[in-house]
């Protein structure tokens, strides 16, 4: 099988290598890009040297042409820029795969909403997302993730074809509840590193169980299966995030309350503001996306916020 791969980022570069031993692949970066002018100089990244048969191409229409199974990773903010430039090409018939996690901050919308509005082609869409860092996987450390699709057959077509050993794939049935809490694990993920920054690593565990109940209420209110906050896509993903050295969004939040500079894509900081958008339009209490977003963004300071993460009034644990 053919496949493109859009984005030249650690995980882009990894999923294009990967498939590269089965399929042939083709990986694309951006005219310009700095690391996708040092994948065609030097054949290798930080994690890892391009295999060779693994193909390079800068000409977006070329990269499109070449396959039908398209995977995009890229930052989530930069998605709806480059939908705008694939629609301009003919994709119908095209199966594409969105390998990525946020919340478009300006509309609050889902990334499949996003590339759909863009894209007005009969195409297959999908996210893949879960657990998985592309450090554990070039070590031969497998792990799991879960597909998901508004059309099931788009779903079994790429768990069918793509599934392995190294990468299980499940089949997600509720691409509302996959979105979101793919998306939500990054801030949730910001938390997590923010205690480890104040030396409240103990309360990660409290963290994980009130986060996963909070954004279970808030996929429910969308029209999702609150269920998919406990899955691959959400909980499943919670110690690759909360408690991984690799994880960025971790190592943000806890460079954050150090103080310490942090020059990696740290999805999550983006997608709060998103999340506390949605948060007041359906009517649903998020306190530790409030807290986070209040850090971040209003200068709560430390001392302040964090003992506020898990504050309620007292009530039942489940009662919503």
């Amino acid at each position: 099988m053919k496949l493109t791969v859009l984005g030249c980022g650690r995980w882009g570069t990894f999923l294009a290598c990967y498939h590269s031993e089965k399929n042939d692949v083709l990986l694309w970066g951006r005219p310009g890009s700095k690391s996708f002018a040092a994948l065609q100089r030097e054949r290798k990244n930080a994690y890892l040297a391009l295999p060779p048969q693994l193909r390079l191409e800068s000409e977006l229409s070329a990269a499109l042409a070449f396959a039908q199974v398209v995977i995009i990773s890229i930052s989530a903010q930069q998605l709806r820029d480059l939908a705008r430039h694939i629609a301009r090409f003919d994709v119908t018939g095209k199966t594409f795969i969105l390998c990525m996690k946020g919340i478009e901050v300006d509309s609050g919308k889902r990334l499949t909403q996003v590339f759909c509005e863009e894209v007005r082609q009969p195409v297959g869409l999908a996210v893949w997302v879960g657990p998985g860092h592309v450090q554990d996987f070039s070590a031969g450390i497998p792990n799991c993730m879960v597909v998901d699709s508004a059309d099931p057959a788009t779903t079994d077509f790429i768990v069918e074809h793509l599934n392995s050993d190294l990468i299980r794939l499940y089949k997600g049935r509720d691409l509302i509840g996959t979105e979101v809490g793919a998306a939500a694990k990054n801030v949730i993920g910001i938390a997590a590193g923010m205690l480890d920054g104040a030396g409240y690593s103990s309360l990660k565990g409290a963290l994980m169980a009130r986060g996963a109940r909070e954004i279970a209420r808030l996929i429910r209110a969308m029209g999702g299966n609150e269920l998919s906050a406990y899955g691959l896509c959400h909980l499943g993903d919670y110690e690759a995030t909360l408690f991984s050295a690799h994880s960025h969004n971790r190592r943000f939040g806890e460079s954050f309350i150090k103080g310490e500079p942090f020059d990696q894509l740290a999805e999550g900081a983006s997608t709060v503001k998103a999340l506390v958008c949605l948060g007041k339009e359906y009517e649903v209490d998020l306190p530790i996306c409030r807290t986070v977003y209040g850090m971040l963004y209003e200068k709560r300071s430390a001392a302040e916020a964090l003992p506020s993460l898990f504050s309620r009034t007292v009530k039942g644990e489940f009662d919503y």
